[in-house]
């Protein structure tokens, strides 16, 4: 098929995409406020403005990226010239999430176009018309032969799963994450997983705890707490603990006024069940500020838990909304007794001014990606990975990194003929020291 090998095609199909999302960027953004009411600001930063950057991106780059790489040769292959070619997978099955359902389907589309692969596109069920936006625009870009839609219902994936593909990415709970390994194990395909975990914040005492408070409030509550690099909890130093605490109820009431349910600047929880599931981990809890909900409009204001047990609903899994729970720490050990009995999370944030604490923190703990002294900011650097590690996923994408994720690196080695040294042809006897000496004057 053209598109596997033609660079010039898959860079006159990425900018048709950039066309074609350009002209429906008003589509997407309403349609995103119908499927949750997502602000039109956070829509445009995490979504429609971060996917134009990625396209851009992408096609001022791919002639570099898909060229064959020359490497530096073995000495113990002398003479040869020794390179790294790039290939597509194949076919590629990418099923996306429902929080974030424009950026989390074409980000990884963009990257699996510009390695050449075939691809089927499986947008959540869960955000009808984003997904309906997104599979009018794959329509008006791409051959059905080359890039094709296929909306529906969670059986619809399992179905898709029970096909064969080259490749499979993922981007969504833990919970089926698993489903999709081991429906991709049966033949060995290569997967990328991104999930998520409980992803811990620490803020010591020698914090900017004003500015701390800013930055995790709006960390925390973008797109209502449901974004799978958000805060999960927070380990506050007792010694600032109150504090801080009033900090962050001025946070929130400066980003969203007193009654959050009335500012256009805070999403909705995504459907019923989420909404039933959230309403639940506050049942019996301590609260320091908002707990307000409305059934009718999937509504929980910012909320901040006191102290919950570690035994908890709000504290188990993976909180997903609006719910903060707040608790404090007296050193490093207590620390560590919290965040170790949690699967490794996909983020993990510290606030503090002490550069050796931040850094032990930094490299005692394993986790995908973080921050120090702010939340989230790590994903907009396309030269950083994204990704996590254990049971927050498998891989990791953006920028090149997303080119070289749907890529096969092919080893090739292009030997001379004008030199064939003989010591590696039988029969061996009497070669045995000297190709000893050989490996070791060359390792």
């Amino acid at each position: 098929m053209i598109f596997k090998t033609d660079i010039n095609y898959r860079k006159q199909s990425l900018t048709k995409l950039l066309n074609c999302v350009q002209l429906h960027e008003k589509e997407i953004v309403q349609a995103l406020y119908d499927d949750f009411k997502k602000p039109t600001f956070e829509a445009v930063l995490s979504e429609t403005g971060y996917i134009l950057a990625e396209l851009n991106h992408t096609i001022k780059n791919i002639n570099k990226w898909a060229r064959p790489t020359m490497v530096l040769p073995s000495i113990l292959n002398f003479p040869s010239t020794d390179y790294i070619y790039k290939e597509p997978y194949g076919k590629v099955l990418i099923i996306s999430p429902w929080n974030y359902p424009y950026q989390l389907v074409l980000c990884p589309l963009i990257a699996a176009v510009a390695a050449g692969n075939q691809v089927v596109v499986k947008p959540s069920e869960l955000t009808p018309n984003t997904s309906k936006i997104v599979s009018k625009i794959i329509r008006e870009t791409f051959d059905k032969n080359h890039v094709e839609c296929i909306e529906g219902s969670a059986d619809i994936a399992q179905e898709l799963l029970a096909k064969r593909w080259d490749y499979i990415f993922f981007t969504g709970s833990v919970t089926v994450g698993k489903i999709v390994a081991k429906a991709a194990a049966e033949n060995l395909t290569p997967v990328t997983l991104e999930l998520g975990g409980k992803n811990p914040c620490i803020i010591d005492e020698t914090a900017n705890l004003k500015l701390a408070a800013k930055r995790i409030v709006w960390g925390k509550f973008l797109n209502a707490g449901q974004t799978c690099i958000a805060p999960d909890y927070l380990l506050v130093s007792k010694k600032i603990k109150v504090a801080f605490v009033e900090l962050l109820k001025e946070e929130i009431t400066n980003a969203y006024g007193e009654n959050p349910e009335s500012s256009p600047d805070f999403t909705r929880i995504i459907n019923q069940r989420n909404w039933d599931r959230l309403t639940a981990m506050l049942t019996n809890e301590s609260i320091l500020a908002g707990g307000k909900m409305n059934s009718q409009d999937y509504y929980i204001a910012p909320t901040l838990v006191d102290e919950p047990s570690l035994d908890s609903l709000v504290m188990k899994d993976e909180i997903f909304g609006p719910i903060l729970p707040i608790l404090s720490y007296e050193d490093e050990a207590n620390l560590a007794s919290i965040i170790s009995r949690y699967e490794k999370p996909l983020s993990l944030y510290v606030f503090s001014d002490d550069t050796v604490f931040a850094k032990n923190i930094i490299q005692n703990y394993s986790f995908g990606g973080g921050c120090i002294n702010d939340t989230i900011v790590y994903f907009s650097n396309k030269r950083l990975p994204f990704g996590g590690i254990g049971n927050s996923g498998i891989g990791a994408y953006h920028g090149k990194l997303s080119f070289d994720t749907f890529t096969h690196r092919k080893a090739i080695v292009k030997k001379a003929n004008w030199l064939d040294i003989p010591i590696r042809y039988a029969p061996y006897k009497g070669k045995l020291n000297t190709i000893k000496r050989v490996i070791k004057w060359f390792s």
